[in-house]
């Protein structure tokens, strides 16, 4: 996968997790989605299935403050952090995604999440543990 697909791609990925609405050609219409958290794993086929999955995982708009992509031969790795605002709390999580791509859309998608951290885990981490790099 070319750099520049790849980046396109991922910006449109990003707006999707910001926003809920994937832009019209971001996934193929038969997508596949593998979602892991940290202690249970879904799965979703098609567009509107796997738009349904994201949504009820976070059915906020957010931001991805940071993120980093890197294509590989069949599509891209993206690596984000989210935060989000949802029954009156602020949350956050970091997400890898692994993305296949074919005629220019996703065609297959994993997923793998931190989990969603509230205000008391976030709390709990800053006391705990001192980051190298943000």
């Amino acid at each position: 996968m070319d750099a520049v697909t790849a980046q396109e791609l991922s910006t449109k990925l990003i707006q999707f997790l910001e926003t809920g609405d994937p832009p019209e050609d971001l996934f193929a219409p038969d997508v596949f989605c593998d979602f892991t958290s940290p202690s249970w794993r879904l799965q979703a086929q098609g567009r509107d299935a796997v738009v349904r999955l994201r949504r009820s995982g976070h059915p906020s708009s957010g931001r991805v403050p940071r993120h980093r992509v890197d294509p590989t031969p069949a599509g891209f790795v993206l690596e984000v952090e989210e935060q989000w605002r949802d029954r009156g709390q602020d949350w956050y999580c970091r997400e890898l995604f692994r993305a296949d791509i074919q005629d220019g859309c996703i065609t297959e998608l994993s997923v793998y999440c931190t989990g969603d951290w509230d205000a008391a885990q976030r709390a709990r981490h800053r006391r705990e543990v001192k980051l190298l790099r943000p």
